[in-house]
C-alpha cells in the first residue's frame, strides 16, 4: 500500500475523539485514539450493522438465526462432502464445515463473557450449547469420518496434495478419533456419554473453583473483618489476600479460601476419572499421552523429564531464595519467621521493591496508554511493515462505547484482519486478560479472496479521568504487549486453512510468540521510543528501566519453582491413576518439588482452573517461555527492531498457525533443533544477574 493509499485510508477511517487535556506531546493517531474518551456523533439514522458487522446480531434474537443459518449450511455441506470423491476438495469442505460453525460458536463464546446486556449473553450461551451438541454429532458421524478416511487411505492422492492440506486432513482425523469414531457402537456411545458428562463436570469445576468460601464472624479476630466481604454473620473470602501486608490476613485467608470442599473435591476426582477412561477407551494410556499429541514436547515422560532437570538446575538458588524470604519474614515478624506458602508472593514483592525501588506509580506517568499503544504500532512498524489504524466503528458494531476497533495495515499486503480492543474495566466484565479468535482467516475458495482474521483483545485497565489519560502500571504494560502478541500471530498468519489458523496451534508453541513480545516490553531501545511522561513529554530513564528488569529475577528461582510444582501436579493428575487422593498427591508433589510445608485442611487443587482448559499442559508457560527467550537471544538481543529478523520470525514462526510441526517452526528460526536441556539453560540463564544495572544504578 503507498503512502498516499495509507493516507486515504487513515482520512477515510479515522475516528472522532474527545481529547483528554495534555500539555505537551503530540500522539499519533493511534496513540492520540487510546489516550482520549471516544466522542460519539448521534445519528438517529444511522443503521444497526449488528455486532462485528454480522447483521443478524443487532438483537439477542439474532443469535437464534445466525445459528439456524450455521446448521443449515453444515447439512448442504455434510451431504457434499459425504457424496464427493477424495481429493483436496474433502479438506476444503471439511474446513467450510468448520468454519461455518466456529464463526457463529467463538463469536459466542466471547459475547457470553464479555457483553454487559444479560439477554445478549444469554442467547450468546444458548447458541454455545446447541452448536456443540452438533459438533459431537459430526465428531461421531461415521459417514463424514469415513469420507475423509478414503482420502488419508489413498496413498496416490495424498502424495499429491500440498503438506498443509495433508496435516489438516490428519487432524480432523484427529478429532474423530479422540470423539471414538474407530470403535463399535457400544463403545462408541461410551465414548459420547463420557464427552457428554466432561461438559457437565468441567462447567461444574469451573464455576466452583472461582466461588468464594465463608466463615463465621465470631471465628476470626475483629480487626481483621474490614479486610474481609461481609454476608450477614458470616465473613466472606473469595482469594487470597496474597498482596496484604499483615501476615495474619494472608494466613487466614489462604486456610478459608483453600478449605476443601467436599462436592468440588468430588467433582474433580470423577473429572479426573472420566478423562482417563475416554483417553483410555480411545486407545490413548492417559489423558496426558492424549493431550500431548502434536505437541512440541509430545509425551508425558519428555513434560516430566523436562522439569525434573529443572528443578534440579534451580535447587541452589531456589533454596537460596528461600532464605531470603526467611530473612526478610523474620525482619518483619521476629515472632513467627517460619516461612509459610502464603507469605512467597508476598515476600518476593516486598524483597524486589526493596532493593530496585519499582514502585509502580513512579512508571505510571511514562507509561500511558495512547504511549504505549504508540509504541506497539511504532514496533510493528519496524518489524513487519504493519500499521495499526484506529477506525470509527458502525452502529451496533461494538458491545460498549468504549471499545476501540483496529484495522491492521501491511505496507504492500493491505489490510491483514482487524482487532477490536475492548480494554477497559465495567461492571460484570471477567477480570482477566485474554485474546479471543472472533473469525479465523482462511482462503475462500468459493470467493477467491482471504477471510481476514478479526480478534478481541480483552484487558481491565483503569477509565482515562478528566486530568489524565489511563496509566498503565509496568505489569499492565507487559500484560498489553503479552496480549498484542497473540494478536499479531492472528493477523500476520496467512494460512489456507482455518483450521489451523493464528493461535489455533500446539499449546506449548501458542503462548511463544505472546512471551517474546514482553521481552520487547523491557528492552529500552524498544521502550524508549513510547515511554514519555504524559505532562512533560520527558522521557522514561533508562536506569528505572533497567532496575524493572532486574526486579524479576529476585527470588526468580522460587517462583519458577512453583510454576515448576503446578506443572508437575498436573502431570500427575492426569497420569495413570495413582489410587489415593488428590490431596495426598499434592501433599507429596509439594514437598518433593516446592518444599514450603502443605497446610492440613487446605485443598489448592480446587483452586487450579487451569485443569480445565490447560488439562495436562500447564507446563506449556515455561516451555513457552524457554523457546522465547532463545528466540529472543538469538535473533534479537542485538537490535529488537532488525526488520530482516522480524520478517524471518514471520515467515518462520508466525505465518503457519498450526500447519506446521510447533518444533519444525522454532528450529526454522534458532537454525538448529533445541534440546530439553537447551530449553532448561535458557530459563535458568534468564535469573543471571545484568552487572551493567549495578553500574548504570550506582551512576544513577
Amino acid at each position: 500500500m503507498s503512502a498516499c493509499k495509507r493516507l486515504l485510508y487513515f482520512v477515510k477511517h479515522r475516528r472522532i475523539w474527545k481529547h483528554v487535556g495534555r500539555n505537551v506531546t503530540t500522539w499519533s493517531p493511534v496513540g492520540a485514539a487510546f489516550n482520549a474518551k471516544p466522542y460519539r456523533r448521534l445519528d438517529l439514522f444511522e443503521k444497526n450493522v449488528g455486532l462485528f458487522g454480522v447483521s443478524e446480531l443487532s438483537s439477542p434474537a439474532g443469535f437464534q438465526v445466525a445459528t439456524d443459518r450455521a446448521l443449515r449450511n453444515t447439512e448442504l455441506l455434510l451431504e457434499k462432502v459425504c457424496s464427493s470423491s477424495p481429493g483436496a476438495q474433502t479438506v476444503e469442505t471439511f474446513d467450510q464445515l468448520s468454519d461455518g460453525l466456529c464463526k457463529v460458536a467463538d463469536l459466542a463464546d466471547f459475547v457470553k463473557v464479555a457483553h454487559p446486556d444479560p439477554a445478549f449473553r444469554e442467547a450468546a450461551e444458548k447458541t454455545c450449547v446447541e452448536i456443540g451438541t452438533v459438533v459431537e454429532k459430526l465428531n461421531t458421524n461415521v459417514e463424514l469420518c469415513r469420507s475423509l478416511k478414503d482420502l488419508l487411505e489413498n496413498q496416490d492422492i495424498m502424495a499429491q496434495l500440498d503438506p498443509n492440506t495433508r496435516r489438516v486432513a490428519e487432524l480432523f482425523m484427529f478429532d474423530f478419533e479422540i470423539s471414538g469414531i474407530h470403535l463399535d457402537e457400544k463403545l462408541r456411545k461410551k465414548a459420547v456419554a463420557l464427552h457428554v458428562k466432561l461438559l457437565d463436570l468441567n462447567n461444574e469445576f469451573l464455576v466452583g473453583s472461582h466461588m468464594p468460601n465463608r466463615i463465621a464472624r465470631s471465628a476470626i479476630p475483629e480487626h481483621l473483618h474490614l479486610h474481609f466481604a461481609s454476608e450477614g454473620s458470616f465473613i466472606q473470602v473469595g482469594g487470597l489476600h496474597a498482596d496484604s501486608p499483615d501476615d495474619l490476613v494472608r494466613e487466614i485467608a489462604y486456610r478459608i479460601y483453600l478449605y476443601p470442599n467436599a462436592d468440588l473435591m468430588e467433582c474433580l476426582e470423577e473429572l479426573l476419572k472420566c478423562r482417563y477412561k475416554l483417553a483410555k477407551l480411545v486407545g490413548y494410556e492417559s489423558y496426558a499421552h492424549r493431550a500431548l499429541k502434536g505437541t512440541m514436547a509430545k509425551t508425558p515422560e519428555t513434560v516430566m523429564s523436562f522439569l525434573q532437570l529443572l528443578t534440579d538446575k534451580l535447587s541452589d538458588r531456589t533454596e537460596k531464595d528461600f532464605q531470603i524470604m526467611r530473612d526478610m519474614k523474620k525482619k518483619l515478624n521476629p515472632r513467627n519467621s517460619e516461612l509459610m506458602p502464603w507469605d512467597h508472593p508476598f515476600l518476593s514483592g516486598v524483597l524486589r521493591a526493596e532493593r530496585y525501588n519499582i514502585e509502580p506509580s513512579l512508571y505510571s506517568p511514562y507509561l500511558s496508554l495512547g504511549a504505549c499503544m504508540e509504541g506497539l504500532n511504532n514496533l510493528f512498524s519496524q518489524l513487519y511493515g504493519v500499521m495499526l489504524m484506529s477506525e470509527q466503528p458502525s452502529a451496533g458494531e461494538v458491545w460498549t462505547d468504549d471499545v476501540r476497533k483496529l484495522a491492521v495495515v501491511h505496507e504492500t499486503e493491505g489490510l491483514l484482519g482487524y482487532i477490536y480492543c475492548d480494554f477497559f474495566h465495567r461492571q460484570d466484565k471477567p477480570r482477566q486478560d485474554c485474546h479471543f479468535t472472533i473469525r479465523g482467516g482462511r482462503f475462500c475458495q468459493e470467493t477467491g479472496q482471504y477471510q481476514l482474521p478479526v480478534v478481541v483483545l480483552m484487558l481491565s485497565l483503569p477509565h482515562p479521568t478528566k486530568s489524565a489519560p489511563t496509566l498503565l502500571t509496568p505489569g499492565m504494560m507487559e500484560n498489553l504487549f503479552h496480549e498484542m502478541g497473540h494478536a499479531m500471530h492472528s493477523m500476520l498468519g496467512r494460512t489456507r486453512y482455518q483450521h489451523i489458523t493464528g493461535t489455533r496451534c500446539a499449546t506449548d508453541f501458542a503462548e511463544v510468540p505472546s512471551i517474546l513480545m514482553e521481552y520487547f516490553a523491557t528492552d529500552y531501545r524498544v521502550v524508549s521510543q513510547f515511554a514519555r511522561h504524559y505532562q512533560t513529554g520527558q522521557p522514561l530513564p533508562e536506569h528505572m528501566v533497567a532496575r524493572l528488569c532486574e526486579s524479576k529475577k529476585v527470588c526468580g528461582a522460587a517462583d519458577t519453582q512453583l510454576q515448576i510444582f503446578y506443572a508437575v501436579l498436573d502431570q500427575i493428575y492426569h497420569g495413570k491413576p495413582q489410587n489415593r487422593s488428590t490431596t495426598d498427591i499434592l501433599k507429596e508433589m509439594q514437598q518433593k518439588f516446592y518444599r514450603l510445608p502443605y497446610t492440613p485442611n487446605t485443598a489448592w487443587q480446587l483452586r487450579f482452573s487451569h485443569l480445565i482448559g490447560y488439562g495436562a499442559k500447564y507446563y506449556s508457560y515455561l516451555m513457552s517461555r524457554a523457546v522465547a527467550s532463545m528466540v529472543w537471544k538469538q535473533c534479537f538481543v542485538e537490535n529488537p527492531l532488525n526488520r530482516d529478523m522480524g520478517e524471518r520470525y514471520r515467515r518462520e514462526m508466525l505465518a503457519h498457525g498450526g500447519a506446521k510441526e510447533p518444533m519444525l517452526m522454532v528450529e526454522g528460526m534458532l537454525q538448529r533443533r533445541p534440546t530439553i536441556e537447551d530449553f532448561v539453560d535458557a530459563l535458568v540463564s534468564e535469573l543471571n544477574p545484568n552487572f551493567e544495572t549495578f553500574l548504570m544504578d550506582s551512576e544513577s
